[in-house]
């Protein structure tokens, strides 16, 4: 039997930590690192695991690489507070580590509760993940934003979906896209990326009918048609502020 570390970062994650280490209950190894919670979040995960200390914020990738490395298990399971592991994804992993696993990451499917409804359409699934993996061979990106794992191996692909509960209502959903539209834009700036006329319309608008008709928003009613223009939103803030940005920084 491979023996299995979950890692979890947070901050103020006391609306989601219980429910999201609990689902990992199982596992051999919780590990939590928390960059200044002002909430019960550790409090809670205390309830769950000995292993929660505290790092100062870095940004997502190194936070994750931190956790990784603090692990006492080379096989890892990264968790976001938000999320959680299903019984059939958690029969299904353990399986698989009960012999040494043929690949050296696993790309897991995720998806997400919105709006009363798990929503199966649009960019938001199936959402592959790379969660699963041996970090020998493993690395976290230094991205702003929608960091991911980079593995140095082979990789295969589960069948079970994480649960991601993200926001609890549209406007916890808006300030998520404000704060990381920021990230996102500042990034681009760094990379010295521009923005024109067309790209604030055109970019929004196929995100909007990828989403909506060709990823089959359509066919989950209204809040399909949410996620749909929230997506095309999130692109069309992107591109705006990256504008706002080389704007400000010339004058």
């Amino acid at each position: 039997m491979v023996k299995l570390s979950v890692v979890v970062i947070t901050r103020n994650e006391a609306l989601n930590i219980d429910a999201a280490l609990k689902s990992v209950s199982w596992a051999d190894e919780i590990v939590v690192v928390d960059c200044g919670s002002t909430d019960d979040t550790t409090k809670l995960a205390r309830r769950h695991t000995k292993r929660v200390s505290h790092r100062k914020w870095r940004g997502y990738g190194s936070q994750k690489d931190y956790a990784t490395q603090i692990a006492s298990n080379n096989w890892v399971l990264s968790l976001d507070a938000d999320e959680q592991i299903s019984t059939e994804l958690a029969n299904e992993i353990q399986t698989l580590l009960s012999d040494t696993p043929p690949y050296d990451g696993y790309r897991i499917p995720r998806t997400t509760r919105y709006l009363d409804r798990w929503i199966r359409t649009t960019d938001w699934y199936p959402d592959y993940q790379l969660r699963l993996y041996d970090r020998r061979v493993a690395s976290w990106n230094r991205k702003a934003v929608h960091e991911s794992v980079c593995v140095t191996g082979l990789v295969g692909q589960l069948r079970h979906a994480i649960r991601h509960y993200p926001y609890p209502d549209l406007s916890s959903h808006l300030s998520t896209i404000d704060r990381y539209t920021t990230l996102a834009a500042t990034e681009w700036f760094e990379q010295g990326r521009r923005v024109g006329v067309l790209d604030l319309v055109l970019h929004p608008l196929v995100a909007f009918l990828r989403n909506y008709l060709l990823r089959l928003g359509c066919a989950q009613g209204i809040p399909g048609l949410i996620v749909s223009l929230m997506n095309a939103y999130y692109v069309f803030l992107k591109h705006a502020k990256l504008w706002e940005q080389r704007k400000q920084r010339k004058t």
